[in-house]
This record gives C-alpha cells, structure tokens and sequence, in this order.
C-alpha cells in the first residue's frame, strides 16, 4: 500500500486520522478531545488538529483487543490511515532503552498453523510479514527523528536528549517477554526483529484486510529480559507519553 496513492487516505476526503495506543500512558498528552465516544467497552476521542479529524482509542493489552480496536476504527468512525504508538522491548543487539523503533514489517510470533501453512503465515493473507505504508512510515520516522533532536525534555541522565530511530521488524504475540531464554528463541527464529510487543501484528492485519494504510511506532521501554516488568512500568510513566505527544505533534503538524 501506498500512502501517497491512497485515495481513502487523502486529506478532503472526510476521512479521519485514526491513532491508537494499548495503555492510556502512551497517548497521555497527546489532544485536547472535544468529544467523546463509548463503544464495545472502549472510549474514542475525537478532536480537529489543523484540517484533519483525529480519533484517538486505547486498545488495552494484547492481539485480539487492538484488533477489535482497530476494526472499530476503521469501520465506525471511518478511518482513512491508522497510526498505532506505544512501547516495545528491544531484540536487536543494537537497539537500546530509549530508542525508536518505526515498523517496515509486522509478524506474528506466536502463530504456528505448520503445516497446514508455513510458520507465521496469516491463514487467508498468503504472507507472515505485513508491510507498513511506505510513505506514512517515512513521515513518522522524520517526525520521530526531529522530535529526538530537538526535544528539551531530554537534558538528563534518565531522559537522554539524543537517541536513535530504526527501521525494520516488529514482532507481535500475546505475552510479555521477560524469560531471556524466551528472549533469545525469538531472536533465532526471528533474526532480523528489532522489537517485541503484544498489538502491532494485529492492527497490520486488520489495516491489510480493510487495505488502510498504517504505520507502527515504538518506543523501547526494555530489553525484554528479566527486569522488563520493573523498566516497563517506570517507563511507560515517565518517558512512553511525552516521546508520543512530541512525535505525534510533529508529525500532524507536517501533512
């Protein structure tokens, strides 16, 4: 998919911009809602930012949650592209706490239909990666990059100012990775995998079946080890929200 070509993506087309997040800490900051919406136990936020109509949805944890979240989206309140922000633990050797990851490629981890089907294929789709769009994908890594160089909220130790943004794999499934052992089966049946997360798989799925364009931005709370469940938690407090409301800013700001 393309996002410049899309015509349900384009601006004047009374599509909205969708963006979601698993945890409220992730999207904490990010609009001022004007109205408000309860659907299927879940709120939806609507707001204007410049001439866009933005919706904004917390999925809660886990595939079939940001599924249901997703096709909501799209289908009720008509979303023309999709944005989905939140937090990953590190895999690749090179990516560190506090780094970005924007998403090329989504796949799920955790689906075996062998061998009915080849290992991490989705049954119906004919792949096991599902690409982002090309060119939303390139306007939030810039927005990612600028924001991490430019950002004044990153003057300490703790919220260091300049820290990288990568491109690649995302990997999803339906558990919090802490077991290093865990941790390093992935990275071998996975190799090229930067992140770990439990939703992002499964929003590509849902914006692939409905042809949306998306994109999967991820900021690195862990390394997905044994200490993930204490780094998770102060980061998604303290970091997780304003590197999404500044990356998001800039990135609205720009279509």
């Amino acid at each position: 998919m393309n996002f410049a070509n899309a015509p349900e993506a384009r601006s004047g087309t009374g599509k909205s911009v969708a963006v979601m997040a698993a945890l409220p800490q992730e999207l904490r900051g990010c609009f001022g809602l004007q109205t408000e919406t309860h659907l299927a136990g879940r709120v939806f936020g609507e707001c204007t930012v410049g001439a866009h109509r933005v919706v904004s949805a917390l999925s809660g944890m886990g595939k079939v949650s940001a599924a249901l979240t997703a096709t909501l989206l799209i289908d009720h309140f008509d979303a023309g592209w999709l944005i989905f922000l939140g937090v990953a633990g590190g895999l690749a050797p090179t990516v560190q706490r506090h780094d970005v990851v924007v998403a090329t490629d989504l796949l799920h981890h955790d689906l075996d239909a062998s061998p009915l089907l080849p290992r991490f294929q989705v049954p119906g789709l004919g792949t096991a990666r599902m690409a982002t769009d090309a060119s939303l994908s390139e306007r939030l890594y810039q927005a990612a990059s600028h924001h991490l160089h430019t950002s004044s909220a990153g003057n300490s130790t703790r919220h260091p100012k300049v820290r990288t943004v990568h491109r690649g794999l995302i990997v999803s499934g339906d558990q919090f990775i802490r077991n290093p052992d865990v941790r390093s089966e992935l990275r071998k049946t996975c190799p090229d995998a930067l992140a770990v997360e439990m939703e992002g798989a499964a929003v590509a799925q849902v914006c692939a079946s409905f042809n949306i364009p998306f994109a999967v931005l991820r900021t690195i709370s862990d390394d997905a080890n044994d200490e993930a469940a204490g780094d998770f938690q102060a980061f998604v407090e303290e970091v997780a929200g304003p590197y999404s409301a500044g990356i998001l800013e800039h990135f609205l700001s720009r279509l």
